[in-house]
């Protein structure tokens, strides 16, 4: 388990962290999503032990990460911003990793070179930004290690690699129990692969959820009566957002789908429908209901 409490990182005048408090649990993707400069790689970079707090405290598995070469030597990180040795392929590299992880594995990394349709004795200088970014997840996923932590995972990927990648995240929680860190500033790009996400936000975590019961717990009613009605006819349902239109109105609910439901028909609606919330709808109405404006929090991604 990462567990980080109170942790806090400053760089001059700016605060990068600032009392941050959160656990991830061991076997899961737990994906971060925030705009640029709200502290994600800070956060990894944390995890990893590049950086050292300058507040609080980092642990996996209840020991400090930073100058702890036993706890680094169970992750590996791949950053935004990749670095290869100068004139090096994937085979000089590999021999690199091999002498830093006792479980990197050879065959696994011919394996990956394989699927990923790379050539590992050609110089990664010539490699596109997408081949690169294979490269270094090629070269992660071959350490066997416990704790994968990628920054900006899908960079540069087009989307048949997004989804190799994925599986191959998937593969290692399942098989393995690792778990993988994975950050964007896009919330669409780790809607389907993550178990746990949190929200970032000017170095703090706003809002952290279970994926699932993210989004089984929150949903849309569109109901309509024959006699004049308002919000007030719902009394008990946990409503987060309602509008009407002419006699239909749209409710978000927060709570159970089915004693929502029941206690809806038993007003005898002439119209009653129940529809599914995508990820980011669902994190727009959180938000709200927490005070802060969604498309704010993450407007550095459209930017």
């Amino acid at each position: 388990m990462i567990t980080a409490k109170d942790l806090t990182k400053k760089f001059d005048s700016f605060t990068a962290l600032n009392a941050l408090n959160c656990k991830i649990p061991e076997g899961c993707i737990y994906g971060m999503v925030g705009s640029n400069g709200a502290g994600k790689s800070t956060l990894l970079r944390l995890i990893s032990g590049i950086y050292k707090p300058d507040g609080g405290s980092i642990e996996i598995d209840g020991k400090e990460v930073y100058d702890n070469t036993d706890v680094k030597g169970r992750l590996v990180f791949v950053p935004d911003e990749l670095y290869f040795l100068q004139r090096s392929n994937l085979v000089r590299m590999a021999k690199l990793y091999s002498s830093v992880y006792k479980r990197f594995s050879y065959d696994r990394f011919k394996q990956l070179t394989e699927t990923f349709k790379l050539n590992p004795n050609a110089m990664i200088g010539t490699f596109s930004k997408g081949m690169k970014r294979q490269a270094a997840t090629i070269l992660a996923l071959s350490c066997n290690a416990d704790y994968i932590l990628f920054d900006e995972t899908f960079d540069g990927l087009d989307p048949v690699m997004r989804n190799l990648v994925k599986n191959l995240l998937y593969n290692d929680v399942m098989e393995r129990n690792a778990t993988a860190v994975i950050t964007s500033h896009s919330l669409r790009e780790l809607e389907d692969t993550c178990d746990q996400l949190s929200l970032l936000h000017k170095g703090g975590i706003i809002f952290e959820s279970d994926v699932d019961n993210l989004k089984t717990s929150l949903f849309k009613i569109q109901v309509a009566f024959p006699e004049e009605y308002d919000r007030s006819k719902f009394q008990g349902i946990d409503i987060l957002s309602y509008t009407k239109h002419g006699s239909v109105a749209s409710l978000i609910v927060r709570g159970d789908r089915e004693e929502t439901a029941a206690k809806v028909k038993a007003m005898q609606p002439v119209l009653f429908e129940i529809l599914p919330l995508s990820l980011e709808e669902v994190f727009v109405y959180e938000m709200d209901a927490l005070g802060y404006e969604f498309s704010e929090v993450l407007k550095q991604e459209v930017e």
